[in-house]
């Protein structure tokens, strides 16, 4: 149980949180709207469809307050580094900022569906009352505020029914061509959020999220219509609705009731999400700060399997292991910004990233950089490179732990290459303060181009391990996952040799994937007591396997072993 609470218990705790304050916010307008006398009026001329659409406002305007803060990366950054501000617990938190954003996204859509089809039945019952035959307590209603010193409750002032006078309201009311605005607007930052639009069309997805800055400017304005109205308190004092609106003919003939009067609710909208917008305008205003400063691309280096390393310099550039940035090459396009984790050490004098060349961006850097010609490439015909950042991740906690499991995937694995990085160059100037006391290493690929840009990397420090006797500080299993007949002949003729044919390293290329249950077994077996890190930058199914992994291998007991898990979520 311990261990559940360490992987998933605050995550889910923050979930509960969550939710619960939406119900309650639910809960909590739908009575405001649907008991006081205030509406009684309101009521009577929209049924419950009145209750059934302000309840989803204000959880509209909660969640609207929410969904920017995952994305404010610089204060995610200065949280999670802030010892002072965040226990380990709180950080593995701000690490899952992407996941609670799209929460968060899916609620508001949720909210917007029942707002949006309540709205529908209210403006259709507006238009109605209009046009209905006199002598009903509705129509008498809806004729408010046609003769002077009258207030009217019915927002609908034309004499116009169904269904042109539904497409009035939605085309010439503020209220209407807002919510039609905004709608349009989600439902192209959602349609266009889908993993598969993100994959291979991420230009399409980086342009239509874009769209929240008109989303959040139509949703401040979009209640400064007051369409709806409720009976005043001056009013009520004189005319209880309850009572009166049996008398409806005689309102304001002496000794009955006097006329109701009404006014417009004031929009809320702007209070809940001037906070937030005013840091993300701020978030904004730092990351174009630094994306002015001057980048110097120092070295660009052409790795096998499509995959070009970019070394650069920039003035006051810090970074700890396994964060990543954000860069944006302005020869290929203005405005998109890409991340990409870093893969060089804190204690080098550059920083690097490592990119493969998967679509029109990162082929369009690739020509940029004069990777596709054969000649050499001066420095100065290099393109100019903007950088946003670091920025934290889950890796950053590698050094936290005594026994850490490094799972990478493909060209997933450049976070770790950061992290072996830095294990190196400490244990070249001094081990002794280093809390890492064993690493393993697990690296999934298909195909065996992919590890050759890494392979010195593990070799060097195979090598210094050896040399300081200490070879059992990194245990690294290296599997390749796809493989063709004539490969497997050549494997198995070069299978004896000392080093391994495709890696060079001692420690042999495995093939197929890894036993996950019997991984875990064995490591908790070597480590009992231990709290043990896991970390994975690699694909959702993955995730789920090592989290699961996690879970059940850690033993109830607070003094046994325990798998704590961390994902890169960038």
């Amino acid at each position: 149980m311990g261990n559940w609470v360490e992987n998933e218990g605050l995550s889910i705790f923050v979930i509960l949180v969550w939710l619960g304050l939406n119900v309650f916010l639910f809960w909590w307008y739908y009575l405001v709207y649907d008991v006081p006398p205030k509406f009684f009026y309101t009521r009577v001329l929209l049924g419950r469809a009145l209750a059934l659409a302000r309840a989803p406002a204000a959880c509209l305007n909660f969640n609207c307050m929410l969904i920017l803060l995952p994305v404010c990366r610089n204060l995610l950054s200065f949280l999670r580094g802030s010892s002072a501000c965040c226990s380990t617990r709180i950080r593995r938190q701000l690490d899952r900022n992407l996941t609670f954003h799209k929460m968060v996204a899916w609620m508001i859509a949720l909210h917007t569906a029942i707002h949006t089809i309540a709205h529908l039945f209210n403006v259709e019952w507006s238009v109605q009352a209009r046009v209905e035959e006199k002598g009903t307590l509705a129509a008498v209603l809806s004729g408010l505020g046609d003769k002077p010193n009258e207030s009217y409750v019915n927002f609908f002032r034309q004499t116009i029914g169904n269904p042109i006078g539904g497409l009035y309201v939605a085309f010439t009311y503020l209220a209407g061509i807002t919510g039609v605005v905004i709608t349009l607007a989600l439902i192209l930052i959602i349609t266009s959020s889908t993993k598969t639009i993100r994959r291979s069309y991420f230009e399409v997805f980086w342009y239509t999220h874009h769209l929240f800055v008109i989303f959040f400017i139509g949703l401040v304005i979009h209640g400064a219509g007051r369409i709806v109205r409720g009976q005043t308190a001056e009013s009520l004092a004189e005319h209880n609705p309850e009572i009166c609106y049996k008398n409806f003919s005689h309102w304001g003939k002496n000794g009955a009731c006097p006329i109701p009067q009404f006014s417009g609710n004031p929009p809320m909208t702007w209070k809940w999400v001037v906070g937030p917008m005013f840091l993300y305008l701020c978030e904004r205003l730092v990351r174009f700060w630094r994306s002015q400063q001057k980048v110097v691309i120092t070295k660009v280096v052409i790795h096998p399997f499509k995959t070009i390393e970019l070394q650069m310099m920039k003035k006051g550039f810090k970074m700890e292991v396994g964060q990543y940035i954000f860069v944006k090459c302005p020869a290929v396009s203005k405005l998109e910004w890409h991340p990409f984790t870093l893969t060089s050490a804190p204690e080098e004098d550059y920083f690097s990233i490592h990119v493969r060349i998967v679509g029109d961006w990162t082929e369009g850097l690739f020509n940029a950089c004069g990777c596709d010609k054969q000649e050499f490439q001066e420095a100065w015909k290099l393109p100019k490179i903007a950088v946003d950042g670091p920025f934290g991740t889950a890796s950053e906690d590698v050094f936290s732990y005594e026994t850490v499991m490094l799972v990478g995937a493909g060209i997933g694995v450049t976070p770790f290459a950061s992290v072996l990085k830095s294990v190196w160059y400490k244990y070249c100037h001094d081990a002794t303060n280093l809390k890492l006391k064993k690493i393993y290493f697990y690296w999934l690929c298909r195909d065996t181009h992919a590890f050759e840009w890494f392979a010195d990397l593990l070799q060097s420090l195979e090598a210094q391990m050896q040399e300081r006797n200490n070879a059992d500080f990194l245990s690294y299993n290296i599997y390749l996952t796809g493989w063709d007949e004539t490969q497997a002949t050549h494997f198995v003729v070069h299978h004896e040799e000392e080093k391994d044919v495709i890696t060079g390293l001692k420690q042999k290329t495995l093939y197929g994937r890894p036993n996950w249950e019997n991984e875990f077994k064995t490591i908790a077996g070597k480590h009992p007591g231990s709290r043990i890190g896991v970390f994975l930058c690699g694909p959702e199914g993955l995730a789920d396997t090592l989290n699961k992994q996690s879970i059940s291998n850690s033993e109830a007991d607070p003094r046994g072993v325990h798998f704590i898990f961390n994902k890169e979520n960038f």
